[in-house]
């Protein structure tokens, strides 16, 4: 199981993400994008994810995976279970959200 602490501690390393505390919920942003949020309760991590894979990311480890409030699926989201994510699961899905927002030369420098 990781923690948002674990999540921290990574996001922090990732050029240009920012944490903010926005009606009591930790995120993570790129300039205004949200790539990365929490519950209230930090039990559910959302993140950046393509639309047209998701309900196959879900479908394939519903117990680890759900679909984001019906108000979010408009936007490229999906969320986990926090406890259900180890540490090697939980860099790639947040370095993956991260890519997702940043230009392609940001993410080619940091892979580097």
């Amino acid at each position: 199981m990781v923690t948002v602490e674990d999540v921290r501690r990574l996001a922090a390393t990732l050029p240009r993400s920012s944490e903010h505390l926005i009606r009591d919920r930790v995120k993570f942003r790129v300039g205004a994008i949200v790539y990365l949020a929490f519950s209230r309760d930090e039990t559910v991590m959302g993140f950046a994810f393509p639309k047209e894979e998701r309900a196959a990311l879900v479908a394939a480890e519903p117990a680890k995976f759900l679909l984001p409030p019906e108000s979010d699926l408009r936007f490229n989201w999906v969320c986990a279970r926090m406890a259900t994510l180890d540490e090697a699961e939980m860099r790639e899905l947040v370095v993956e959200a991260w890519r997702m927002v940043v230009p392609k030369k940001v993410y080619a420098a940091y892979i580097a």
